[in-house]
């Protein structure tokens, strides 16, 4: 029976239905969890006898750079990752290639046969979402979606610079259902449009120039814009000074503006049952925090300024973050922040390529490789697992590598063994820089996530960040049934084996979605039909109206016509808008 499943006896970690490893069965009907299924729905119901082992909601990544021009210019820059990593075809399957960098079809097998089956693209360029669209719609097996980058969009600043709110609120409603996005994704705020012009912004209340807007302002002005239309995520914020020495303090200062925001997530859905509350409660989600926080004035004293920032997490309840770990090898940097990888290859002299899309902003590619004999990458290392360890409510923190900037998704399993072993982490300290241990506090850390733990910073709490706990990051009644077995008993676990819980981490036993078993031990055996969730979001139509007189007025200046501007529902794989801001 398609989409009716019954996993059993398994130890369930369930987060949001604060179930730590209850030994239970999970029923599936119709791709969705439900309570139980009848006698007769039983006898030909298919059965994954988990005895033994680990049983989690489906993997939820909610930052990842997967589709889109920026990623395709870094397939075609590195052919080099393509002849090291290749997939044959099967009698299922298309074949692929790339290792940091993927091809669709690729990085769809390869995401599911971890374990994961949702994942956000972190960064779309409004121009450029027609061609996002067609390879997110490409990628097997992922339901998706993506933040849209506003943080210097000409539109917005010129608002923002007039304190017009309601219409900055109009356009980006406009946007997200003009582009098929879920949430605002806010780059380098006010620097990236100064990258045009040969420039940067390095503080806060430094205004660009043509908009004279400041940093502080379009974060907090972007805020505000979010909550007042109810939109599901936060502020998906990459903070100014990224990647440079002493960038930690901006970082914090950034953080400070939306304190006191009250967060309001208005969306019109039918929700999973779930013993918590599911809605978000903060309302700035950082992305990257590794990349946001390098103490010290240049690359010779840089040190991690992790704590810092920590400790002010630790005392507010508005933020979020992701880590961006960095697990040392191959990595393909790529960013809508100019000027940071234009740095970059100052310091590298690697390939490197850089484009400005009109008025919405710009963005950068260049190859990477994190060695553990380099000082300030053994640094690095470290610090993105500080991010992890040193803040301490789990339901703060959300782990992934900002792939493929700090590394593949791939190297999860490693960031995963790493946050569950420190006797997997002082074997990595002996292989790395001294500076790894001597300017970071993760030596002085013997702090081991759970099994509990990890569900919440790869499933339940990246859904519940970016609303989509309505149906994913749980095993509740009435969310889909995407479902992950590892090969782990909890019983048994023993964090010095850190070898068995990679194995186990690298290939889930079953991987199930929507009721349907789609990888078994890594290898994809079934493809069902993925979603690409937006939002949809309402305003009052003479606001539109109003705000679309200006856009119109202003096209002059792109060099596409307006008609041609919008991405029609074609280019999306079963698009499922989310209703946002319905008035009742």
């Amino acid at each position: 029976m398609a989409g009716t499943i019954t996993i059993k006896n398994g130890y369930v970690f369930d987060p949001l239905n604060e179930i730590n490893g209850e030994i239970m069965d999970i029923f599936i009907k119709d791709g969705k969890v439900v309570r139980e299924l009848s006698a007769a729905e039983m006898k030909d119901v298919k059965v994954i006898d988990a005895s033994g082992m680990t049983v989690m909601p489906g993997g939820v990544d909610s930052h990842s750079h997967v589709a889109g021009a920026k990623v395709n210019a870094g397939r075609s820059m590195r052919p080099e990752d393509h002849y090291k990593a290749n997939l044959q075809k099967t009698s299922l399957t298309h074949s692929g290639s790339g290792y940091t960098v993927p091809s669709v079809y690729k990085q769809g097998y390869d995401y599911a046969a971890m374990g994961y089956t949702t994942v956000f693209e972190a960064a779309i360029p409004p121009l450029e979402a027609r061609h996002t669209h067609e390879e997110m719609r490409a990628t097997p097996l992922l339901d998706m979606g993506g933040y849209l980058i506003l943080g210097n969009n000409f539109f917005l600043m010129r608002y923002l610079h007039d304190g017009d709110t309601e219409k900055a609120a109009a356009y980006v409603a406009w946007m997200m259902k003009t582009h098929k996005s879920y949430g605002i994704k806010c780059v380098n705020p006010a620097g990236v449009e100064n990258w045009g012009w040969g420039k940067n912004i390095h503080s806060l209340d430094e205004a660009n120039i043509h908009f004279e807007i400041t940093p502080r302002e379009t974060i907090k002005g972007l805020s505000e814009v979010n909550e007042l239309l109810g939109m599901p995520v936060p502020l998906h914020l990459h903070a100014n000074n990224l990647g440079h020495p002493g960038c930690c303090t901006i970082t914090e200062d950034s953080l400070k503006i939306l304190d006191g925001v009250k967060p309001r997530q208005n969306m019109d859905v039918e929700w999973a049952e779930t013993k918590m509350d599911p809605a978000r409660k903060c309302s700035v989600y950082l992305a990257h925090m590794m990349f946001n926080s390098f103490a010290g004035t240049t690359w010779g004293d840089c040190e991690s300024g992790v704590k810092e920032i920590a400790n002010y997490i630790n005392n507010k309840d508005h933020v979020v973050i992701d880590s961006g770990c960095t697990p040392f090898g191959e990595a393909t940097v790529m960013t809508g922040d100019g000027p940071a990888i234009q740095d970059m290859y100052k310091l590298t002299g690697n390939k490197w390529s850089n484009t400005d899309v009109e008025m919405e902003g710009g963005s950068g590619v260049i190859p990477f490789t994190y060695f553990k004999s380099n000082p300030v990458h053994s640094l690095q290392w470290a610090m993105g697992l500080e991010c992890l360890l040193l803040i301490n409510d789990p339901w703060k923190t959300i782990m992934t590598t900002d792939s493929p900037n700090g590394g593949p998704f791939t190297k999860y399993p490693e960031v995963m063994t790493w946050i569950m072993s420190e006797a997997f982490r002082k074997q990595t300290f002996s292989e790395c820089h001294k500076w790894a241990n001597d300017r970071s506090e993760l030596g002085s850390i013997n702090r081991e996530l759970s099994l509990y733990d990890l569900a919440i910073l790869t499933r339940a709490n990246p859904a519940k960040t970016i609303g989509m706990a309505h149906r994913k990051g749980s095993l509740g009644v009435g969310a889909d049934g995407d479902v992950t077995v590892y090969n782990i008993n909890p019983q048994q676990l023993d964090a010095n084996n850190y070898e068995a819980l990679l194995q186990a981490f690298r290939k889930a036993e079953y991987t199930v979605k929507g009721g349907e078993i789609v990888a078994v031990k890594g290898e994809i055996v079934s493809l069902p039909e993925k979603r690409t969730y937006y939002s949809e979001v309402h305003v009052e139509d003479e606001k539109e109206k109003e705000m679309l007189t200006d856009v119109k007025e202003w096209f002059r200046y792109y060099t596409l016509g307006f008609a041609n501007y919008p991405t029609p529902e074609k280019y999306l794989k079963n698009p499922t808008p989310i209703q946002v801001n319905v008035v009742r």
